[in-house]
């Protein structure tokens, strides 16, 4: 089993507590130093944008109950800068990276190519630029880049025509960041049909909205640009890993056609579902990236382990418990405004809690040996010194 570990950054109270963005900032870059002491494989960072409190303001805010700001990160590169330089062997990722806001997919390739040059200028530099990309969960993020409804139909089939955009950005994002020259005629043509929408009453709106039936409806490209090329040009991909953050199968099929990605899951993802996307990849998988294996699926996993001193073990799975529910609950409050008992053990009962021991035997239980898990030990935690304490009590129990 592979361990990372999840970065976060999340500048929201706790208990009262507020730190300001300096002191975020260099909690996190005092907990990576020690995730690359103690041998973590990757530092995987959240990446946000634009603020949360602001959003409230807006009709239709998509979290009118959280206070501060979902992640102190607006730039993962400019990070990953910080921790390459601050460590000796840890590799980097973004979780995620959001490819339709800050300047589309054309602007994100670019940037991520200028790093690669400046990584590789390095000697004997082996670290890898892990790049988890999405679309991200919230409007207010990406709705201020044109990233919204142009037209009737598109009003009345936002979900779906989100999804092609998406696609179309992944597409652009992929293709650029493979070298090749592009035009956006040289695009998938992109179409909403009934299969798109979940239902036919669904179906039946969008219809309304385009004005007479049809079996299905042109979308037009959501960039619309001759042919370019990115610089810096000499880089190669050798230094870079992909990971699409999509729950959908077909875009993950679609995104493996241009170069290899792995795909996210969430904590919360069934597992039913984690083997049939395994399964699924094993058929899809880009051959440039070899054979698939479960690796290429990382998943966040909530970590409250506690081995205090002096403690028995039942004392410290008591503390770890009652740290757990402490915390998902003051979350789901804050992203809420309300408390459901049937989300909070839900979530405690993906996370990791306990003593050492309970903790290596939930590992055993619950995942495969070959899997590859984020270890997220700063959820809902400003006492630096604490997750640090968990980080270390965690990967020294598995050395034992």
């Amino acid at each position: 089993m592979e361990f990372d570990v999840f970065f976060s950054i999340c500048q929201t109270p706790v208990d009262g507590y507020l730190p300001d963005e300096a002191t975020m900032l260099r909690h996190f870059l005092e907990q990576v130093q020690v995730a690359d002491r103690l041998g973590a494989g990757c530092a995987w960072i959240a990446e946000s944008h634009l603020s949360c409190q602001v959003q409230k303001q807006n009709p239709g805010a998509v979290i009118p109950h959280f206070e501060g700001e979902i992640a102190v990160n607006v730039d993962f590169l400019q990070l990953a800068t910080r921790v390459f330089a601050e460590t000796d062997r840890i590799h980097c990722g973004s979780a995620i990276m959001n490819i339709l806001s800050n300047g589309g997919p054309i602007a994100a390739a670019e940037r991520i190519r200028a790093f690669l040059l400046l990584h590789g200028l390095r000697a004997g530099e082996q670290r890898q630029l892990e790049v988890g990309f999405a679309a991200g969960r919230f409007p207010f993020i990406y709705a201020p880049y044109g990233i919204v409804p142009r037209n009737a139909v598109e009003a009345a089939a936002w979900h779906a025509v989100l999804t092609e955009t998406f696609e179309e950005a992944t597409e652009i994002f992929l293709r650029l960041l493979k070298g090749e020259t592009l035009s956006s005629d040289q695009l998938v043509p992109r179409v909403l049909t009934r299969e798109d929408v979940r239902t036919d009453e669904d179906w039946d709106r969008v219809m309304k909205a385009h004005g007479r039936y049809t079996p299905a409806i042109p979308l037009a490209p959501r960039w619309t640009f001759p042919q370019i090329k990115i610089v810096p040009q000499d880089p190669t991909l050798d230094h870079l890993r992909l990971t699409i953050g999509s729950h959908y199968p077909a875009t993950q099929i679609f995104a493996n056609t241009i170069l290899p990605c792995g795909v996210f899951n969430l904590s919360i993802t069934p597992g039913a579902e984690i083997e049939t996307t395994h399964q699924r990849m094993l058929q899809h998988f880009h051959p440039d990236g070899g054979a698939w294996h479960r690796r290429l699926m990382p998943r966040t996993v909530l970590v409250f382990i506690n081995e205090d001193p002096g403690c028995t073990p039942a004392e410290k799975n008591r503390r770890a418990r009652e740290q757990a529910d402490k915390a998902i609950a003051n979350y789901w409050l804050a992203v809420e405004g309300t408390l459901d008992p049937m989300k909070i053990a839900k979530a405690t009962d993906n996370a990791l809690v306990g003593d050492a021991a309970t903790i290596r035997s939930q590992l055993a239980e619950r995942f495969d040996p070959e899997d590859r898990l984020m270890l997220w030990f700063d959820f809902h935690n400003h006492d630096s010194g604490q997750v640090i304490r968990g980080m270390e009590a965690f990967f020294g129990s598995m050395r034992e």
